[in-house]
């Protein structure tokens, strides 16, 4: 299926979680995941099941003054 992570169409498997998608795009933390313009606390990150479409956003703090 298909699904967009930070603006970059991407071809995951059906039932993938957001976990799956993190380590796709090897994602180093400290970041925050939103899926439709949704935040998504990082507890539900291996159950939370995408669908067709879906748009995630993984974001890094960014710090300075």
């Amino acid at each position: 299926m298909r699904v967009i992570v930070n603006q970059i169409t991407r071809e995951v498997p059906d039932n993938s979680s957001i976990d799956d998608v993190l380590l796709l795009i090897d994602a180093k933390p400290p970041y925050a995941v939103a899926i439709n313009y949704e935040f998504v606390p990082k507890t539900r990150h291996a159950e939370e099941v995408l669908h067709e479409g879906d748009e995630i956003e993984v974001i890094a703090p960014v710090t300075g003054g």
